[in-house]
């Protein structure tokens, strides 16, 4: 995932995200090497179990993918293709989606007896990301390219590899360099707290919240929205001047299908995690105005607030923006599905709540959301909505 400056403006504490925001780094229990299954099932159903569970047809976000791509491919028969994974994250995803695109191209070429062209895969994420635990995986990513290049008959092919350290909320690449840009489950992340969430005395006018929620003041689904506008928009531009002509974008984001700025499978998960905040207050194991004072630089967008900023920035055209509705709670076991989301979410938001709160709080923090999650799933299925983007350089 990949953003810029967590906002400290109206005097709330300061918080960089180009030198906090990262998954947790390493292999171990709390990894998000090790909890990413998550990403990959719900959010980014490139290979995995849920990807079927998920499927509408063929309107899945793996052919979306793959499908751009190749007809990026065709379109210019280029020699050299360039591909780039904006918040690619680390760990055993981070691969996956090059993998997919290399592969497709490569059986086309095989159809029409072209030798493949040279690959060059770019990886982008902030620049705290683990990007050694996505080098250590290079020999197995190679070795499955080859097994799949053996099986298909169409040849090895030249793979090119970099990291691209940046915030994606700007430039990162030369003038038209890029064919194909695919970012999954990064977007819905902010270049900043938003401003605005204070009132006149510089109090917390979401006070016990960390996103907006059923009880938040309008102000505050509205600050949201125009920090959505402004980095969504320059993403845009910056992608505008790096993709060649013809070129395509794939985005995924976690999004809403309300109307409304309220969409509970997508509010839901921050709720939990607000009680499980005030469960630590009444403990006295956080000040309640810490907690009052944080807030995400998240934003899950509807599909007209991705068209309209489109439309705007005026570079591309939308081909395609469909709604996916992914069931978190699909083995059936909700003590398991409980513990996984909540491994996950603590992958991804362990850096910025020990930052704001400090690590001591992080254990406690996620047993009480483990529990909290766990009790929900055995009441009823939890939910979230994936919007799926496909996006062509006029």
């Amino acid at each position: 995932m990949a953003s810029s400056l967590l906002h400290c403006s109206d005097k709330l504490p300061f918080m960089n995200v180009e030198t906090i925001l990262h998954m947790k780094e390493g292999l171990g229990e709390t990894s998000y090497a090790q909890n990413s299954s998550l990403q990959a099932s719900t959010l980014l159903p490139c290979r995995s179990w849920a990807y079927d569970q998920s499927r509408r047809g063929m309107d899945t976000l793996k052919s979306l993918i793959t499908n751009s791509a190749a007809d990026v491919y065709l379109s210019q028969m280029p020699e050299r293709f360039a591909v780039a994974d904006l918040g690619c994250s680390s760990g055993p995803n981070a691969l996956c989606l090059a993998e997919d695109i290399i592969g497709s191209i490569g059986r086309i070429c095989c159809r029409s007896s072209r030798p493949p062209p040279e690959f060059s895969v770019l990886l982008n994420d902030l620049p705290t990301n683990d990007f050694n635990t996505i080098f250590f995986s290079l020999p197995e990513f190679t070795d499955r390219l080859k097994a799949a290049a053996k099986s298909d008959e169409w040849g090895r092919p030249m793979v090119f590899l970099s990291g691209v350290p940046g915030s994606f909320y700007g430039r990162l690449f030369p003038a038209k360099s890029v064919h194909f840009v695919c970012s999954c489950s990064s977007l819905h992340w902010l270049s900043q707290v938003p401003s605005g969430l204070l009132d006149d005395m510089n109090r917390p006018i979401n006070k016990g919240k960390m996103y907006i929620s059923s009880t938040s003041p309008l102000a505050v689904p509205v600050a949201y929205l125009r920090q959505f506008q402004r980095d969504f928009s320059l993403f845009l531009k910056s992608r505008a001047a790096e993709v060649f002509s013809g070129g395509r974008m794939v985005l995924a984001m976690l999004g809403r299908q309300a109307d409304g700025y309220i969409d509970r499978r997508t509010t839901f998960l921050w709720e939990l995690l607000s009680e499980s905040f005030a469960s630590l207050v009444a403990q006295g194991l956080v000040e309640e105005d810490k907690v009052d004072a944080y807030n995400v630089p998240f934003y899950a967008p509807s599909i007209g607030e991705i068209e309209e900023e489109v439309r705007r920035e005026g570079s591309f055209r939308m081909d395609y923006v469909q709604t996916y509705e992914i069931n978190l709670s699909s083995s059936g076991d909700a003590r398991r599905d409980g513990r996984t989301v909540s491994m996950a979410i603590r992958a991804i938001q362990e850096s910025m709540l020990s930052h704001h709160f400090g690590p001591e709080i992080v254990d406690a923090l996620f047993a009480k959301y483990t529990e909290l999650v766990t009790a929900s799933m055995e009441r009823e299925e939890v939910k979230s909505v994936q919007i799926g983007v496909v996006l062509t350089r006029l």
